[in-house]
C-alpha cells in the first residue's frame, strides 16, 4: 500500500468544491485523513482567499496513476487549465508526498512544501514526525523554521467549518 501526501485548494465556491473533491477521493483512495482548513491570500494574483487542507491517503496505484486520478478529478470539476499557473482556480489538487519518491519531473515531493505555508502547515499537522525524503528533517521541526523564518498568512479552522 502506498502512502500518499496531497494538497486541496479552491477559491471558487471552495466549501463546495473542496466537499466535492474530498468525495472523489473517497472513491478513489482508502483511509483517508483530513487537516485542517487553512484559509490564505491569492499568491501571485489579486484574487479572492483560497482554502486549502492536507489529505493523507493509501493507494494501491502507481504515481503515474495518481497523478492521472487528480488530473480527472480536477477536470470532473471544471478545472479550466488554459488559464494562467497564478489565478483563481475552482479545485487544485497536487501530488505532495508519495512514499519517499523523490522525482524531479512529477514535482515529488513537491517544491512547494518548503515555499509556501498552505502546503507546509497541514503536512506537519498530519505528518509531524514523519521526514522529508531529500532533506531527512520532520515535518514538524521544517513548519517551526518556517514560521520562524518567512511571513505568511494563514488562519487555520477546524475542518468541520467545510460541512456547517
Amino acid at each position: 500500500m502506498n502512502l500518499l501526501h496531497l494538497n486541496i485548494g479552491s477559491n471558487q465556491d471552495r466549501r463546495k468544491n473542496i466537499r466535492l473533491a474530498i468525495d472523489s477521493l473517497n472513491s478513489n483512495f482508502s483511509n483517508i485523513t483530513l487537516s485542517s482548513l487553512y484559509e490564505s491570500p491569492s499568491e501571485g494574483f489579486a484574487g479572492s482567499n483560497f482554502y486549502n487542507l492536507g489529505v493523507n491517503v493509501e493507494s494501491d496505484h502507481n504515481i503515474n496513476n495518481v497523478v492521472e486520478i487528480l488530473r480527472k478529478i480536477e477536470n470532473t470539476l471544471g478545472r479550466d487549465r488554459s488559464m494562467p499557473k497564478f489565478s483563481s482556480r475552482i479545485i487544485d489538487l497536487d501530488l505532495v508526498l508519495y512514499n519517499d519518491v523523490i522525482d524531479e519531473i512529477l514535482n515529488v515531493p513537491r517544491k512547494d512544501i518548503l515555499k509556501y505555508a498552505f502546503v507546509m502547515a497541514p503536512l506537519a499537522e498530519l505528518n509531524p514526525q514523519d521526514s522529508h525524503p531529500q532533506l531527512g528533517v520532520s515535518y514538524s521541526k521544517l513548519w517551526s523554521e518556517f514560521q520562524s523564518t518567512k511571513d505568511f498568512d494563514l488562519n487555520q479552522y477546524n475542518i468541520n467549518k467545510l460541512f456547517d
